[in-house]
């Protein structure tokens, strides 16, 4: 469901138009009962009736006869409102041509499709860089709302089913009403480094537990972004550069790799999970204990430690620790299973068939 959380230009316009005329009509016919009263010493139901009947036009006879001033002012009245109503009309119709109030009604409902995200991605710019990673996102059917400044960027989102937002990302503001601190990671892909550094520095002041991935242009805008909290920092030029000697030197591993972390046509899937202690059973267990691969057909291929020393390619004694980050392959079913054992919810119902490797064979 894609809609902009915030009205464009041209609808703003609208809006301010509509509000302007409807302000004037008000004023208009409280000028007409001041003037009924104070020219004619009417009282004020009196003016209030007679500023109706001549404001709408309706053709009723005066309730009292008019002196001359209260007769000019009367067609004053009449001229006036006129050109009030026929300007109202004007830009009523032009909202109802260009669709303002189904915007309003849409905006309306994404502000409450967005008040219920949860544990979602924020995507902040639309580029060539920022087009790529919502395709990603999309094919891992993640939540997500991209932030952009362009509106012929956000409208490209918008025709791919993205849920978008249009305003600054650098400003605090827009990343509240994005759901920052709901939020489980926020990507900055805006086309300057500055504005991606504003970016982070913002959302780890709003929550710092997010975890930030930046793109950089430069090393030195890359070390700075490390210092400012992003988490991750990659540089098109770099990764582009390494991907390309990868493919002339190991163009199998690479196709291999390219086709188990990206896309949508995969058969195997790389995840990782977290040991969490409270819900984990299998905590000082080494992996010939805990069965992964018997239980699930899943794959241990490496674990990453608290403090951030990475055991690839782990042997069965390998014993695991609270706050680990198993990096693990296999298929979709498979890797269910496993997150499903390694959130305490394993059972023997959840077990699928043993599944007997080349050694046992």
């Amino acid at each position: 469901m894609a809609s902009r959380l915030i009205l464009s230009k041209q609808s703003q316009e609208l809006r301010r138009d509509i509000i302007g005329g409807v302000i004037a009509f008000i004023a208009l016919g409280c000028i007409g009962v001041m003037g009924y009263h104070l020219l004619e010493g009417w009282g004020w139901l009196d003016s209030a009736y007679m500023t109706v009947i001549t404001l709408s036009t309706v053709g009723f006879g005066e309730i009292y006869p008019l002196h001359q001033n209260g007769r000019v002012f009367t067609i004053g009245l009449i001229l006036s409102g006129i050109v009030t109503v026929g300007y109202m009309v004007n830009r009523v119709s032009d909202a109802l041509i260009q669709g303002y109030f189904k915007e309003i009604v849409r905006m309306r409902q994404q502000r409450k499709v967005l008040g219920k995200l949860d544990r979602h991605y924020i995507l902040c710019g639309f580029g060539r860089t920022g087009k790529q990673v919502a395709l990603e996102f999309a094919a891992e059917e993640i939540p997500f709302i991209v932030i952009d400044q362009d509106a012929e960027a956000l409208k490209v989102a918008e025709e791919n089913g993205f849920f978008t937002c249009l305003a600054d990302a650098t400003l605090d503001e827009t990343l509240i009403k994005v759901g920052i601190d709901r939020a489980i990671c926020i990507v900055a892909s805006l086309p300057s480094d500055a504005e991606n550094l504003y970016t982070i520095l913002s959302a780890k002041s709003l929550n710092p537990k997010i975890r930030a991935v930046a793109r950089a242009s430069t090393e030195e805008a890359m070390q700075k972004l490390r210092r400012g909290g992003a988490d991750e920092v990659i540089s098109p030029y770099i990764t582009g550069g390494k991907r390309m000697a990868a493919a002339a030197l190991r163009p199998q591993v690479l196709d291999f790799v390219d086709g188990i972390v990206s896309g949508t046509n995969r058969s195997f899937y790389i995840e990782e999970y977290g040991i969490d202690g409270e819900v984990c059973p299998f905590v000082g267990q080494n992996l010939i204990e805990t069965k992964f691969r018997s239980r699930t057909g899943a794959l241990v291929l490496a674990i990453r430690r608290t403090d951030g020393d990475l055991i690839a390619g782990p042997s069965g004694e390998t014993i695991l620790h609270e706050g680990d980050r198993l990096i693990c392959m296999g298929t979709a079913e498979q890797l269910r299973h496993l997150n499903q054992l390694l959130s305490g919810k394993h059972s023997d119902s959840l077990r699928p068939p043993r599944q007997v490797t080349s050694e046992e064979s």
